[in-house]
């Protein structure tokens, strides 16, 4: 379900109306996050780390409006509800997309998305719903502890799908943690908002008997 947002009394309207001319109105903010008790706790459920990390980002996600809110023509719509279209490694060396209904039971997430990734196992998908945009895109580096990253973008569309990303994880004073990248449209939502989401996003780190 979506609804529409009343631009006349949305309190970001001039905000909406300065980025929206702009050519790029996208910025990414990146940072490192401590999976510590993550990292112990799904290890010892012997969960796997990949998909729990997107059920917790894709979670956080939907719990700020301005993360489900998308740009159609001159309007801007509220989705109820947002889904994760992840990468996998399908072939040596060769990613695909995979997009999994999301659902707040982590067990029945989890199963859904091990069976979707099973399934293109060997394929080679570029096309999985992409047509869609109640959509959050997440991918994984875990080669590279990066400092900073910069996702395509095609300027000639509208283009307001927020997009995750986490690197390699590292210890570091006796913690573990991980570089977390949140790249955003800035024609629905502000660098508050994505503090709000780092905020969030370590809370559920931090507590993940909570859920899992």
């Amino acid at each position: 379900m979506e609804k529409k947002i009343n631009l006349e009394t949305w309190p970001r309207k001039a905000q909406y109306e300065l980025f929206k001319t702009i050519d790029y109105p996208h910025f990414n903010i990146c940072a490192n996050v401590d999976i510590t008790k993550f990292y112990a706790h799904i290890k010892s459920k012997t969960l796997s780390f990949y998909t729990t990390m997107i059920y917790v980002t894709t979670k956080v996600a939907n719990e700020i409006p301005e993360f489900r809110y998308r740009m159609r023509a001159d309007e801007i719509i509220e989705h109820d509800l947002i889904n994760p279209s992840f990468t996998i490694m399908t072939q040596p060396e060769v990613f695909s997309f995979c997009s999994v209904p999301f659902s707040n039971d982590l067990s029945i997430f989890t199963r859904s998305a091990l069976d979707k990734i099973q399934k293109l196992q060997g394929a080679v998908n570029l096309e999985d719903e992409q047509n869609r945009d109640d959509q959050l895109y997440i991918t994984s580096i875990p080669w590279v502890t990066f400092t900073s990253l910069t996702h395509p973008i095609n300027i000639k569309s509208v283009d307001t799908i927020p997009r995750i990303a986490f690197g390699k994880y590292f210890k570091e004073n006796g913690f573990i943690k991980m570089p977390l990248s949140v790249q955003v449209n800035h024609v629905v939502m502000d660098g508050v908002h994505v503090g709000k989401y780092f905020e969030r996003l370590q809370e559920m780190l931090d507590r993940p008997d909570s859920y899992c």
